[in-house]
Order: C-alpha cells, then sequence, then structure tokens
C-alpha cells in the first residue's frame, strides 16, 4: 500500500502521522508531501524514505497513492494560510482513493459532528483507519 501525507506549514501534524503509521504499516511505502520545504523535511524526521515539495509534488503523487491523509486544509483552497493551491485542493478532494482527513479549526473550517479530542487522538484514529485498509488494498491491488 503506498500511502501519501500531505502536510503544511511546519509539518508537525503530517510527522505524528508518519510515526504513527509506520509502527502501524510497516510494510507500507508511505510518501511525505509537503507544500514547502521545512514540511517536508520535517515529516521526513519522522522516518518516511520518500519526499516530495510543491503543488506539482501534490498533483503528481495523488495520482499513485491508495489511501490519502492529512489535516482537512488539503481539500480546500487557500487553506493554511494560502499554501494549498485551488490545484492541490482540486487534485486531492478529486481522488478516486480513501481521503483520511484530520480535523482542524486552524484552516477557517469548522466540522461539526467532530468529537472534541486532542489532535494526537485524531491522528491516531486516522492511522488505525488506514491500518485497518491495509489488508483489503493489498490484496491484488498492490502497485
Amino acid at each position: 500500500m503506498r500511502i501519501m501525507i500531505v502536510d503544511g506549514q511546519g509539518g508537525g501534524v503530517g510527522r505524528s502521522l508518519v510515526e504513527a503509521l509506520s509502527e502501524r504499516c510497516p510494510q507500507a511505502e508511505i510518501v511525505a508531501v509537503g507544500t514547502n520545504a521545512a514540511a517536508t523535511s520535517n515529516m521526513m524526521k519522522g522516518g518516511v524514505c520518500v519526499g516530495a515539495t510543491g503543488e506539482n509534488a501534490v498533483i503528481y503523487n495523488c495520482k499513485r497513492a491508495d489511501v490519502i491523509v492529512g489535516p482537512i486544509g488539503i481539500v480546500m483552497a487557500n487553506a493554511m494560510l494560502g499554501e494549498i493551491t485551488p490545484a492541490m485542493a482540486e487534485a486531492v478532494a478529486s481522488c478516486d482513493i480513501p481521503v483520511i482527513l484530520i480535523p482542524m479549526s486552524r484552516c477557517n473550517a469548522q466540522v461539526t459532528g467532530v468529537e472534541e479530542r486532542k489532535l494526537t487522538d485524531h491522528i491516531s484514529e486516522a492511522a488505525d483507519r488506514i491500518a485497518a485498509m491495509e489488508g483489503g488494498l493489498l490484496g491484488g491491488n498492490e502497485r
């Protein structure tokens, strides 16, 4: 399974996702894609072997992933203080694969019905969901 993690700003959420997914899905290929070099660098420090940066990297890797995960802003044009371009948001939102979004209030979006929890709990739940998917996605669909 190829897991694409998208993050911006300092890459802290992405790095936490890298660490959680590396532990739960040791066979998966994790691709860290940052909206800027600092985010990519921080995610790489979390243990991922493959990283890329920028708009084209997001668009290119969306077509090659089995699942995408990141903060909710990755599907909203101009989120993360403008780091998410309209093309990035469209590429992620238009994917024909599962997209797991971490609820964040920094994106000027309020998501109702989401339990108030610590960010680490949301990250853990996202990693658990992807780990549960891993067996089904590898069953004959491995890229």
